[in-house]
């Protein structure tokens, strides 16, 4: 089985950065394209970006391109998110998704099999 751990979150001044790892245990991730979402309250889970397994392929929600970086570390199971330039609308619970095959899931919530229990961002001065 399959289990996904997100760290990294916290509370970050507009202009900051954060850095989420997404840690799988029990399964490599060498078989399981990767995502993040992310979730408000009172709004649906959003997707945020999405990898391939080998990373080559990526997508990104347009409100985070050029700002969010996914990359893998296939070799330590982790999948990463890099948040630059933070804004306050980013602020959510943010979770990781896999689901096995090669390529990108693009941002629907059931194309996921698996899903860590998410870590909060909060963006604010």
């Amino acid at each position: 089985q399959l289990q996904l751990l997100e760290s990294g979150g916290g509370l970050v001044q507009p202009g900051g950065s954060l850095r989420l790892p997404c840690a799988s245990s029990g399964v490599t991730l060498d078989c399981h394209a990767m995502g993040w979402f992310r979730h408000v309250p009172g709004k649906e889970r959003e997707g945020v970006t999405c990898s391939s397994v080998s990373g080559d392929i990526t997508n990104y929600a347009d409100s985070v391109k050029g700002r969010f970086t996914i990359t893998r570390d296939n070799a330590k199971n982790t999948v990463y998110l890099q948040m630059n330039d933070l804004k306050p609308e980013d602020a959510a619970v943010y979770y990781c998704a896999a689901d096995y095959g090669y390529y990108c899931k693009g941002f629907v919530m059931y194309e996921y099999e698996y899903w860590g229990q998410g870590t909060q961002v909060t963006v604010s001065s």
